[in-house]
């Protein structure tokens, strides 16, 4: 079974709310693959929004993207890119 890691930092100003949550869930859920998120000591089910936000994954957390599955590559692959693109938010200064 193929397997994938990658780490990478949050850098959107609001950290892993809501939307961006339902974003990786989403993601997630296209995969075969088992994909899970790693902040500190903390595992969760990258699929499942809910587990998501008990993270409480604020700008500047470290987050690791593993993934497990014949799709684990491209599954890791996807989120990855969807924090280095901070999830399509414009931080803007208030």
């Amino acid at each position: 079974m193929a397997h994938a890691e990658q780490t990478v930092v949050l850098t959107n100003r609001m950290g892993l709310h809501a939307r961006p949550s339902t974003q990786i869930a989403t993601t997630a859920g296209r995969f075969s693959a088992d994909v899970t998120i790693i902040k500190d000591d903390m595992t969760v089910d990258a699929k499942s929004v809910l587990e998501l936000l008990m993270l409480a994954a604020e700008c500047g957390s470290e987050l690791t993207v593993r993934a497990e599955g014949d799709d684990a590559a491209q599954a890791v692959k996807s989120i990855i890119d969807l924090v280095q693109g901070r999830f399509g938010e414009l931080d803007v200064d208030a």
